[in-house]
């Protein structure tokens, strides 16, 4: 596949003219971009937008739209292009189409398909989708079988799929925010979550395991806790709740990466203080309040762990900006 490496392109109709949108989309979305046909629905005005993600070995694109045919065939199926694509269908309803069978997807059911064959995707109703494209030699290094993958509905109630589309969901929000380092196991991540989604091989399984679920569940753990530092009754057992996994299990998240989940949020509460000590909108607000808001009980102890984080008192680093 070709990557243009970390570029994230954004398309949207709401700033091109309504008379223009159909033939633009056509064009730089389906005739450049994806190599597909268009054709919205001919009774409601055209309305979507689509945000895409090139790494290498992996390509992201979230879309959303109103009703719409998408189809590969003819002369696109000519360049040759046999990548692997996983369609993740969020809301609305899609009904698909590719070597001469066809598939309904409910929302967060996905389906496999492949770049070589003629395919056709068709929104009948306003939604959202998430797809996922990989080559194919990656992927039939990581699954069971390609050819009984393909067509064949992937559940939406099935924890691998849904921990893929989150962590898919977070790169797409990180973007360039990422380096090269992260990126790159980043994708392996992807790679290997999307084997278990959909059936990873018997020698590739631990690997997936071991390395994409844990590493995808920690980012959501710490996500969550970023989300969630400001409130008091946040615990291990709230995470572990949110995930679906043991209070356990979240600890020991943290402990492999050199940390404890007491620590991670004490340190996400104290980053939150020290920039609202440091913002000037915020000179008027009490340093008992910042404490309180950022989600310590205890005003002595916040000033302690915030003199051990930061070498100064939270009335030092205010005074220092003044």
């Amino acid at each position: 596949m070709t990557d243009l490496d970390n570029c994230i392109v954004e398309f949207s109709t709401n700033h091109i003219p309504e008379k223009d949108r159909i033939a633009f989309w056509r064009e730089h979305y389906g005739h450049v971009m994806l190599h597909v046909d268009l054709e919205p629905a001919r009774d409601a005005a055209f309305e979507a937008r689509i945000a895409s993600l090139a790494l290498p070995g992996l390509q992201l694109m979230e879309a959303s739209s109103s009703p719409v045919k998408i189809s590969r065939n003819g002369r696109y199926l000519a360049d040759g292009n046999d990548d692997v694509l996983v369609a993740v269908n969020r809301t609305g309803s899609v009904n698909i189409a590719s070597g001469g069978r066809e598939q309904s997807l409910r929302e967060g059911e996905a389906i496999v398909l492949s770049g070589g064959e003629a395919a056709s995707f068709h929104r009948t109703s306003v939604g959202r989708s998430i797809t996922l494209r990989v080559p194919r030699a990656m992927f039939e290094q990581t699954v069971v079988s390609l050819d009984d993958a393909l067509m064949r509905p992937i559940p939406a109630d099935r924890g691998a799929l849904r921990l893929l589309v989150d962590y898919a969901g977070w790169l797409l929000n990180a973007g360039s925010s990422i380096d090269q380092q992260l990126r790159n196991v980043s994708v392996r991540h992807v790679q290997d979550l999307l084997a278990l989604a959909v059936g990873p091989a018997a020698d590739f399984a631990d690997t997936a395991r071991t390395r994409g679920l844990r590493a995808a569940r920690l980012k959501l753990a710490k996500s969550y806790v970023v989300a969630h530092s400001n409130r008091r009754d946040i615990s291990v057992g709230t995470l572990a709740a949110s995930l679906n996994v043991t209070p356990r299990y979240v600890q020991r998240l943290f402990e492999a990466d050199g940390t404890t989940f007491s620590e991670f949020l004490i340190g996400r509460r104290l980053a939150r203080a020290h920039r609202l000590l440091c913002e000037p909108s915020a000179s008027q607000i009490a340093i008992s309040t910042i404490a309180y808001d950022v989600g310590f009980g205890d005003l002595s102890y916040f000033n302690r762990r915030f003199r051990q984080q930061y070498g100064l008192t939270p009335r030092e680093v205010r005074g220092d900006r003044t």
